[in-house]
């Protein structure tokens, strides 16, 4: 039995698999569903989440006229095409995939035909649609973040699908097995349930026989089945803990499940959480090993990866400058503000430029009233940080 992803779209925002704080009940798709409104919006996220089946529900649930276009492979012709079927309903959804990749000419196309309300535009895309898709696009929808789905998002999904397989026989280990297994992407998910149907003996799934299938759970479980987040976990507090060897280890686990963009994302939030201000030239050097990477691809990826992640593990650590961070947001969370003094608000006739001033510095005060006295930052003891205070007290004449 052939069980293709694209066939398992839902139809209606109640049967997408996560993404509750976009299409729960009384959510802001929900509500929109709801009272049968549709506005221009980009969709952003990890591939096989559900970006394209929210945009197929919503269309599918107001019955509205919709075409599906990608920004790669459809050509100018047939933006123009929907264009004037719009023209010929009033209105027409475009639901464009690969946003991130349209050109300046078919964004010149619709840029007055979405002002218009003429075309309202669903795009879909994997990347920050804040540093990827033109300013022109973006300011004309709104935009929403889809979030990683679950293993417990992903069974769900999978326990629902197997309902349409005649005779299958699996257990709830095996949808574990699969889910961990599918990188958080449902229509892996989905390929690997299906040849784990097609292939078993008289469909009978078992555990043994996914791992004999050679998919990736083997790379991801130890002998006390720890899953893929706790290797992710592993390896940055493998480098906090400053353990080049395990870090290495829990690094290597993750190559082994080709799994790029996580390994990443993850050294780029280590950077910066755990290294910080203990040696601020790591950011740079894990952004270029990053670029290196997403370049070269798979095997040779692994080489930057590895020389980065040693660098990470040997380097001073300090977590002064987000813990400090925190504490500013946690005092606005709490309502700690206070308006801005008057010496530094915009045009003030009583702030002192700095830069006039004997080592461009000068005694005012920038806190708001309430929060005079306020420490937020607290070093800690390492040489950059040291350094950076020595400076510091020099600069007012201190020492």
């Amino acid at each position: 039995m052939r069980l293709l992803a694209n066939e398992q779209r839902p139809s209606k925002l109640e049967d997408i698999i996560g993404q509750q704080h976009l299409v729960g009940k009384n959510k802001v798709l929900y509500n929109l569903v709801k009272n049968k409104k549709i506005f221009s919006m980009i969709l952003y996220g990890k591939p096989g989440i559900g970006k394209t089946s929210i945009a197929n529900a919503i269309v599918n649930e107001l019955g509205v006229n919709h075409r599906f276009l990608n920004a790669t492979i459809n050509n100018k012709n047939d933006f123009d095409i929907v264009i004037e079927e719009a023209k010929m309903y009033g209105e027409m959804v475009l639901i464009v995939d690969e946003i991130h990749r349209m050109n300046k000419d078919k964004q010149d196309l619709l840029l007055p035909h979405i002002e218009s309300g003429l075309i309202i535009l669903i795009g879909l895309t994997t990347s920050n649609p804040y540093h990827k898709i033109n300013p022109a696009i973006r300011s004309r929808c709104h935009i929403f973040e889809l979030h990683e789905l679950s293993k417990e998002d992903i069974m769900s999904g999978l326990k629902k699908i197997s309902k349409k397989l005649d005779n299958i026989s699996i257990n709830n280990e095996c949808y574990e097995v699969i889910a961990e297994s599918s990188s958080g992407d449902f229509r892996n998910a989905i390929n690997i349930l299906e040849l784990a149907y097609n292939s078993s003996p008289n469909h009978k799934i078992t555990k043994d026989f996914l791992i004999n299938l050679n998919i990736k759970p083997i790379f991801f479980h130890d002998k006390n089945e720890d899953g893929h987040y706790d290797v992710i976990s592993a390896l940055q507090k493998s480098i906090r803990g400053s353990d080049p060897d395990a870090s290495l280890h829990y690094l290597a686990r993750l190559i082994k499940a080709e799994d790029l963009d996580i390994i990443c994302r993850r050294l780029i939030v280590i950077a910066y959480e755990d290294i910080g201000l203990a040696n601020p030239a790591i950011g740079p050097k894990i952004i270029a090993a990053v670029e290196a990477a997403e370049r070269l691809g798979w095997p040779e990826a692994r080489i930057p990866l590895g020389d980065i992640v040693i660098e990470m593990a040997l380097s001073p650590k300090s977590n002064s400058a987000h813990i400090a961070l925190d504490e500013a947001l946690n005092d606005l969370n709490k309502g700690n503000t206070g308006n801005v003094p008057d010496n530094i608000k915009t045009n003030s006739s009583t702030y002192l430029y700095p830069h006039n001033y004997k080592n461009d510095w000068v005694k005012q005060e920038y806190m708001p009233k309430e929060l005079i006295g306020k420490k937020y930052y607290h070093k800690k003891d390492n040489k950059y940080e040291n350094n950076l205070e020595k400076l510091h007290k020099e600069m007012k004449g201190e020492e």
